[in-house]
């Protein structure tokens, strides 16, 4: 199902002729478009270059370890959706301004810088380029919500400050300020944004499901969807405070088990032949799948990577490329039709995601090749967003509206 074209009438007056460097420009009117772009630029390319470090084909004064890739793909790509994200959300939900133009400007730029320095410069100087990014990002949001009374969402700038506190406990842990492991602030912030991801998923699935599957009638239950928000916290809260086996796989498992029933009530069957749709409901039920997994791991019987790439490529991603392709297309005037491309982008995560499940509890002789397989499919779907949707996002709206 090819998208359904639309002609473009002449750019607004507040971007029509501003160069890219201005702040008048269509890139820089809503929060989507530079953080979209540049999250899916630099998912596309930094996965091979951190495979290209793994296999030991890269060498140079790069600073891409394992360290560079769990931080990167979390605060880096990942965070800069969810700003992203969330000031196009927080504009909806109020109806007041979120950064745009030159404030929107300074914040890519400091993302951007960011991820430079990460990987040119060790130290302290790139230590706090990148974490000053989500404080400086968060407070606008904030101001934003209490300005306009919205209480009700307030809840995610403190996801916001607590994901700012994990990123400076891994700086922290880099350079030998603190006695901590690596992997407990990353895992820390990969269970935080699948909160964000189950609350925001509850919220708007079923909402989506009824308005474009035909023939669905998904039931939203908020009570559960608290309950599985609180269970998997709990569980998450279990597996970073090291707390024993018969404690945390059965919260991990209950978790699993709520956020399933989740999607079950919500008609994922009704949604095969509708890409926009289906993509939400899979990368849904990964969350689920990516609990179970993480009991399995607290019993020793699966790798830690296993859970972890389950919530990470299989829901994170997963969900990124769904709410990425759809806000892009709602936000820029066009139909909400996903064609092949998008469901090229939409199957190339998801057999990444196996792929990467499979180099984890695989053969070894397998691994290298299923990881180099994993990368290339997370390159090519972030590739093909970065290539198809970069005009809809360097552009006005096609019908004329803000945003």
């Amino acid at each position: 199902m090819a998208i359904t074209p639309i002609s473009e009438p002449s750019p607004p007056s507040t971007t029509a002729g501003a160069a890219p460097w201005h702040a008048r420009h269509a890139v820089w009117q809503l929060g989507f478009r530079p953080f979209y772009l540049l999250a899916a630029a630099f998912a596309a390319l930094g996965i091979p270059l951190w495979l290209a470090s793994y296999a030991g084909w890269l060498t140079g004064g790069l600073q891409v370890g394992l360290g560079w890739h769990m931080h990167e793909m979390v605060f880096g790509f990942a965070l800069a959706v969810v700003v992203g994200f969330l000031y196009t959300a927080g504009r909806n939900w109020t109806g007041l301004p979120t950064p745009h133009g030159a404030q929107l400007m300074a914040l890519a730029a400091l993302w951007l810088a960011g991820r430079i320095a990460m990987l040119c410069a060790p130290g302290l100087l790139p230590a706090l380029v990148d974490w000053l990014f989500l404080p400086l990002a968060a407070w606008p949001l904030y101001l934003v919500l209490r300005r306009s009374g919205n209480t009700r969402n307030l809840f995610l700038v403190g996801l916001l400050a607590l994901l700012a506190l994990a990123n400076g406990l891994f700086h922290a842990a880099v350079l030998g300020w603190l006695p901590l492991s690596l992997f407990l602030p990353v895992q820390a912030a990969i269970f935080i944004i699948v909160l964000i991801e189950s609350v925001i998923g509850a919220r708007v699935i079923p909402m989506f499901t009824r308005n474009g599957a035909p023939g669905s009638s998904p039931v939203a239950s908020p009570k559960r969807a608290l309950v599985a928000v609180a269970c998997m916290a709990a569980a998450a809260i279990a597996w970073l405070a090291g707390a024993p086996a018969w404690l945390t796989a059965p919260l991990a498992l209950v978790a699993s088990g709520v956020s399933l029933a989740n999607l079950l009530a919500w008609q994922p069957q009704r949604t095969l032949r509708v890409p926009l749709l289906w993509i939400l409901h899979l990368s849904y039920a990964w969350i689920g799948i990516g609990f179970a997994l993480l009991a399995a791991a607290s019993l020793g019987l699966l790798p830690v990577s296993a859970a972890l790439h389950a919530l990470t490529v299989g829901s994170m991603a997963g969900l990124i490329i769904g709410m990425m392709t759809r806000t892009t297309l709602g936000h820029t005037g066009r139909a909400l039709k996903g064609g092949r491309a998008e469901a090229a982008m939409y199957w190339l995560i998801q057999v990444g995601a196996l792929a990467r499940l499979l180099a984890a509890v695989g053969p070894a002789t397998l691994a290298m090749p299923l990881l180099l397989a994993a990368g290339a499919c997370w390159s090519l779907a972030f590739g093909l967003y970065a290539c198809v949707y970069a005009p809809y996002l360097w552009r006005a709206r096609v019908d004329g509206r803000e945003g």
